[in-house]
């Protein structure tokens, strides 16, 4: 077998293992804590809760969001760059919804997820669709990836 065939089939073999430790119920949970995650960000995103919307994100410099061709580092940028684009005031933020939502769980501690976002807004709708990726992080579910993109 060459090395690099090898090291892709140990790979595979090891994220096999790692989903199979979910044990029954274990993807059920994981889709559970997360979709709660989600929940919360859209309940605090429609109160004009801009910080409450953030503790949805894990709280480090390490934080990834990449948008419009961009990737930008950190919670406290991300903040920022919402804060510039949609304000704090629920009259500027307007209301969100997220549908259309897949959760996968990647084995102990660690989520994917696939969906649709939509704002209804005082210039119109807007929406797109993201992947997340969300990691337990001391026992609390936390966006630590989020890719992002606008429907044209």
């Amino acid at each position: 077998m060459k090395p690099r065939f090898a090291g892709s089939v140990l790979a595979l073999i090891a994220l096999g293992a790692g989903c199979a430790s979910l044990g029954a119920g274990g993807e059920a949970d994981v889709r559970a804590e997360v979709l709660g995650v989600l929940r919360s960000q859209v309940q605090a995103w429609n109160q004009g809760d801009l910080e409450g919307f953030m503790d949805g994100y894990w709280r480090s410099p390490d934080l990834v969001f990449t948008s419009g061709g961009r990737v930008q580092r950190g919670w406290q940028t991300t903040l920022d760059r919402y804060r510039s684009a949609y304000g704090e005031r629920t009259e500027t933020m307007g209301t969100l919804s997220f549908s259309d939502l897949e959760v996968h769980a990647l084995g102990r501690g660690s989520a994917w997820v696939l969906g649709r976002w939509a704002l209804e807004t005082t210039e119109g709708p807007r929406g797109g669709i993201f992947t997340l990726v969300l990691r337990d992080v001391e026992g609390r579910w936390v966006i630590v990836h989020d890719h992002t993109s606008e429907s044209g």
